[in-house]
């Protein structure tokens, strides 16, 4: 087991100091619950009091389910007391509470707050992805890179494993970039992650997750190839997983889950693939799509609904923009892109 004592204890400063600047007097509510890592938990506390912040960490029963599934089981008025006077909160939480009615309470009410998704995370992540990257580079770079996205009328992805798809963009339609910082009010996640919505009803062709599926597979254990017709899945194929898979989507009673509704971009030099979706969908070089609700930051105003939402990977991605060269199973050939992936240590 890895316990990077040392290491952490820098991750946790880069974290409370670079990433969310904490000033002196500023609340800062931690949150966990009974599945994480309590030395992640304390490492973030000690960091943000050795700044003059004031650390609250609240933990949870782990409860059963994730986002509103959770709810039954969180102490939502108090938990949305204490974070309503927050002034920034990361959460911990393997079971997690983004988009539960404490974090919508709290985000619409508290327009001071600064909120940081960060869940699952242990030591070995924290380090490899917080600890050790340059982070204004990567910043750059996933500037740069969502722009060229944007800009691209028409794109087409391919992998080793299978994948073959062709779709469109909407002009003038935005695009999440995930640089990992929280230093004004809203929510954030960790960095290395681009996503937007193209025209869905665009994309054809063959789709196949070879990373991980979450939920219901994790980590996967044998490809799942999606049949892709008009942005619909209209046939998975594979093993034990791929049945899962359709199970747990057909299981839902909605047409919205058989239906993209996100693509993805994974771009973070110190992620790998280890069954938890917040480092999974980051894989250098993958491309990620995912299927079922649609956020209104995506689709704005008010995204698109539906009872879940679940994300896969294709891994080692060849991306192309109006026909040139993005990336090339999973290496970035852009030549303006590919110095700033070099100073990453991803050339």
């Amino acid at each position: 087991m890895l316990l990077y004592e040392y290491e952490l204890g820098k991750a946790a400063d880069i974290l409370t100091k670079e990433l969310f600047k904490l000033k002196p007097g500023e609340t800062f509510v931690i949150t966990a619950d009974t599945e994480s890592d309590p030395r992640v938990v304390n490492a973030t506390a000690r960091a943000a009091f050795s700044l003059g912040a004031k650390p609250m960490v609240i933990w949870l029963a782990s409860p059963l389910g994730v986002g509103k599934l959770a709810d039954p089981m969180l102490p939502v008025d108090s938990l949305v007391g204490a974070l309503k006077g927050a002034d920034a909160w990361v959460e911990f939480n393997n079971q997690w509470l983004l988009y539960s009615t404490p974090h919508e309470i709290a985000m619409k009410e508290n327009k001071k707050l600064r909120y940081l998704n960060l869940v699952g995370m242990n030591p070995d992540m924290m380090v490899r992805c917080i600890g050790r990257v340059d982070h204004p580079t990567l910043k750059t770079f996933l500037e740069k890179a969502t722009e060229k996205i944007r800009s691209a009328e028409k794109i087409h992805m391919s992998s080793p494993g299978g994948t073959d798809l062709e779709f469109n963009n909407i002009k003038g339609r935005g695009a999440l970039i995930r640089d990992g910082y929280a230093d004004r009010p809203g929510t954030y996640m960790m960095a290395g992650f681009i996503a937007w919505a193209p025209d869905l009803e665009s994309v054809n062709g063959t789709l196949v997750f070879d990373g991980s599926v979450v939920p219901p597979c994790g980590k996967l254990e044998e490809p799942i190839r999606c049949t892709i017709e008009a942005g619909k899945i209209a046939k998975i194929e594979g093993g034990t997983q791929a049945r899962q898979l359709e199970t747990y989507l057909k299981g839902l009673n909605h047409p919205q889950m058989l239906r993209l509704a996100h693509s993805s971009f994974g771009f973070h030099p110190g992620a790998k693939l280890t069954g938890d979706i917040v480092e999974d969908e980051r894989v250098w070089g993958c491309t990620e799509w995912g299927i079922g609700q649609v956020g209104a930051h995506l689709i704005p105003p008010d995204g698109i609904p539906a009872p879940s939402h679940t994300d896969g990977q294709s891994l080692n991605s060849t991306v192309t923009l109006d026909g040139r060269p993005f990336t090339e199973k999973g290496e970035v050939v852009d030549p303006e892109l590919k110095e700033l992936a070099v100073k990453l240590g991803k050339g």
